[in-house]
């Protein structure tokens, strides 16, 4: 019988194992996107569904690694495991964290914007 912690342990140690994949020029191209886009939605601070909460977590998060895991080849993916395991932890990006708040940023000035006009279009100036 498999202990929910054992599961976790090894999810995070697949998604930075991923985000190992995602950077390593050996990994196919189609590989490294599907890597690095699991890897940074899973260790994302920020929820980008969070009308749906934890559900993501337990559903998009989950499939997105079986889906990844099968596209890098398996002797790169057990090399990048044991990489992973070798970190024993999570991997820091400023460059990420500078991407996610600008998009956080941008969505923030397009929803203002869209506020703007409907109130002005709801309220014309004579």
């Amino acid at each position: 019988m498999i202990r929910r912690s054992d599961g976790h342990g090894r999810i995070k140690r697949d998604v930075v194992a991923l985000w190992i994949a995602a950077r390593d020029h050996r990994t196919p191209v189609l590989a490294k996107i599907v890597a690095g886009f699991v890897a940074a939605y899973a260790l994302s601070p920020i929820d980008f569904i969070p009308v749906v909460g934890y559900l993501d977590d337990v559903i998009i998060v989950p499939l997105g690694i079986l889906l990844a895991v099968r596209l890098v080849p398996g002797n790169l993916m057990a090399e990048y495991r044991a990489a992973s395991e070798a970190r024993q932890g999570r991997p820091t990006s400023r460059s990420g964290l500078v991407a996610i708040i600008v998009i956080w940023i941008l969505l923030a000035a397009w929803a203002i914007w869209l506020g703007w006009r409907f109130l002005a279009a709801m309220h014309p100036n004579p």
